[in-house]
């Protein structure tokens, strides 16, 4: 680009006249990349009111859901025992007495204590491991004969057999221990093959601890078990051991966990609020500064639309018809409340009509949490839902304004360039000009000198 000069002839800025001339030419595209900036913002918030709907369906498929009412609790009298838990096969409003007799145990065995674990070395050839009446030979050579490679060369058989070294303190502190996997592996080391190199083997192994069964009494029944989590004594109650005391009995009460089913209507509150929230806070109403999505009453209707189904009736019988019924109070800007005096007593009352409102029956009535799940399930679909159809609209909008915008872009670079050629031309004239006006004026001079010089 030619270097210019700016004003030398005419004295004015025109670098300074023409940025101004531009930035006056450019409010088109000031203007549209605004309207960029209110459709992203517009996006963003469709995408967020697209999350807080997909949290509520989240919370409405659980209320539809007929399991959720199927959740139990076992409460032991002590802890000291174990500790329970439940299923949904669970049977409620059932009662046992358990007794600990044993724990389970596993089969665990050591040798001898020896000097070191890594300096102090055995023989090489092979161990041979005998579990559950199958052979394991596992080679020991010179590259793990000391007692830390033996233990490592048999961790890394997998044989059901886990390797440890202990220091118990004497003089010959360190022991190799073995330990079955479980209550169900028995096992012997034959160390006699350790021929080779210096010859020592590990010796006789000592027992520490036999394997033995869990044993509990579930109402006088002997119960057995291969660990300490019994899982078919109590029908879908699992009884997690922890000590024994043969003579001492606890009593297991099952009952249907109602703490699930208030956890559960408090989510689903609470994720109802916040849609409506969201809902309000685009609203023009009481409020001069409304949200981006101010002006699309698709979003007024989604909130008259969940709170007619709120009001719904289902004819369950004679019981609980209605969400009133079970507390949940709509409030002045939308939002629901709860009494939880009234839902647990809903729920002792009548457990059965309460599922139906929610759940319906899976036959001829469709509960509230049904219907929301369907009209829900809509709303947020990927490829029809409220976004999905906003989405398109706006990036279409986006993609047009950004074709403008390169459009006028290019027509200003052509403009400016125009604007510098005719003020070049200008001062070229203006220079000329000078010129001109300083030859006319030099011969003027000439002439009076001239003038003078014959009077």
């Amino acid at each position: 680009m030619a270097i210019q000069f700016s004003g030398l002839a005419s004295g004015m800025d025109t670098d300074s006249i023409v940025k101004q001339l531009m930035n006056l030419e450019r409010a088109p595209i000031t203007r549209m990349q605004g309207d960029q900036t209110w459709l992203s913002n517009k996006l963003t918030a469709y995408k967020d009111f697209d999350t807080k709907l997909k949290g509520l369906l989240d919370n409405v498929r659980t209320l539809a859901s007929e399991s959720q009412y199927n959740q139990y609790k076992a409460t032991a009298a002590s802890g000291d025992f174990f500790s329970t838990s439940a299923s949904e096969n669970a049977l409620a409003n059932t009662s046992y007495q358990v007794e600990v007799v044993s724990l389970a145990q596993v089969q665990k065995r050591y040798t001898a204590g020896f000097s070191s674990n890594t300096e102090q070395t055995f023989g090489t050839g092979e161990l041979v491991f005998t579990v559950d009446g199958v052979d394991h030979a596992i080679t020991i050579d010179e590259t793990n004969n000391s007692l830390t490679g033996i233990m490592q060369a048999i961790n890394d058989a997998d044989i059901g057999v886990q390797s440890a070294i202990i220091n118990d303190g004497s003089e010959n502190p360190y022991r190799l221990t073995l330990t079955g996997d479980n209550v169900a592996t028995a096992f012997t080391l034959d160390s006699s093959g350790l021929t080779g190199g210096s010859g020592q083997t590990l010796g006789a192994l000592s027992e520490s601890q036999a394997a033995s069964q869990a044993h509990i009494r579930v109402d006088n029944i002997d119960i057995y078990g291969d660990n300490n989590a019994i899982t078919d004594a109590i029908p879908g109650v699992t009884l997690d051991l922890i000590k024994a005391e043969v003579g001492t009995t606890t009593k297991v009460d099952i009952t249907l966990s109602n703490d699930a089913i208030k956890t559960n209507i408090n989510s689903f509150i609470s994720a109802y609020n916040e849609v409506v929230s969201f809902v309000t806070g685009q609203s023009t109403f009481g409020d001069d500064t409304p949200g981006v999505l101010g002006g699309d009453s698709g979003l007024a209707n989604i909130k008259r639309r969940l709170q007619n189904m709120l009001t719904t009736n289902i004819a369950a019988g004679a019981g609980v018809t209605s969400l009133s019924q079970l507390g949940l109070e709509t409030q002045s800007d939308g939002q629901l409340s709860l009494d939880a005096t009234r839902l647990s007593a809903a729920i002792d009352t009548d457990p059965d009509s309460l599922i139906t409102l929610l759940a319906g029956n899976g036959d001829d009535i469709e509960g509230i949490g049904t219907m929301m799940q369907d009209y829900l399930s809509s709303l947020t679909s990927p490829t029809d839902g409220l976004l999905a159809g906003r989405k398109k609209s706006i990036e279409t909008n986006l993609a047009r304004i950004d074709k403008q915008i390169t459009l006028t872009e290019s027509r200003l670079e052509k403009r400016e360039e125009t604007l510098r050629m005719q003020f070049s031309a200008m001062e070229q004239l203006v220079s000329t000009m000078n010129s001109q006006s300083s030859f006319l004026s030099s011969q003027l001079q000439s002439l009076e000198n001239l003038w003078n010089y014959k009077k």
